[in-house]
């Protein structure tokens, strides 16, 4: 323990002092020492001491719940993370009717089948358009480099999957094996140029020009035989 650095009134009686800490260990910290005197009491006691950080002090940051410190692709092989009751993200996946007219639990169990396909929770509003928004700025999005070189979009492309529900007016999964995308979620205005429709540009193809020579000639001639021979001026010029 330090210097004594100054006092605080807490109430009747009730004083604060504080020390500075030598600590090495904790720079800008102090020591809170907190005395007080009980009603009609002749000596001041000492109520509390506790080693406090200052406004300079070295602290950890502020306590998150694992929950909310947890980002993309954190979870591991053997890790659970469970959905809370009250999620926004998700809604209830069968019908919610009064419970007078309700058999038992009061719940109807008649599954809404095109939504919910049996499932106790769906996605909700809010659910969907984050996962829209999310995919939409990612890699599988139209901005990404590989989109912004394609010779056509997604939506035209014979392996590309509509997704189901509201989110497939704007998203399909990828099922080329030799698309970079492939089993990935990719919009409708994404590309690559293993587009199903995708062709090779023809080479362009030049007029062939005949080739003139003026130089050279060829001279008939006949052997002793009578047969017709001919002469090129090459063969002249090296007899």
């Amino acid at each position: 323990m330090g210097e004594h650095l100054g006092t605080q009134v807490e109430g009747d009686r009730l004083v604060t002092h504080l020390f500075a800490c030598l600590d090495p260990a904790y720079p800008g910290w102090h020591y809170s020492v907190t005395v007080v005197r009980a009603a009609r009491a002749k000596y001041v006691t000492v109520n509390e001491s506790v080693l406090l950080p200052g406004p300079d002090a070295l602290v950890a940051p502020e306590w998150l719940p694992w929950k909310e410190r947890l980002r993309p692709g954190d979870l591991g092989v053997g890790d659970l993370l469970p959905s809370s009751a009250d999620d926004e993200r998700l809604m209830p996946g069968y019908a919610q009717i009064a419970t007078d007219e309700t058999v038992e639990d009061g719940e109807d169990k008649q599954m809404l089948w095109e939504l919910g396909l049996g499932r106790p929770r769906v996605l909700s509003e809010v659910g969907r358009e984050a996962a829209a928004a999310r995919w939409y700025a990612g890699p599988g999005g139209p901005n990404s480099p590989i989109a912004n070189a394609a010779p056509a979009k997604c939506a035209t492309c014979g392996f590309m999957v509509p997704l189901a529900g509201e989110l497939r007016q704007m998203f399909g999964v990828c099922a080329n094996e030799y698309a970079p995308d492939d089993g990935r979620v990719v919009s409708l205005d994404h590309g690559c140029g293993a587009h199903s429709e995708a062709t090779l540009p023809e080479p362009e193809s030049q007029p062939l020009t005949p080739v003139v020579d003026e130089m050279g000639y060829d001279t008939i001639v006949f052997d002793d035989t009578g047969e017709l021979e001919l002469v090129s001026s090459d063969q002249q010029s090296q007899q």
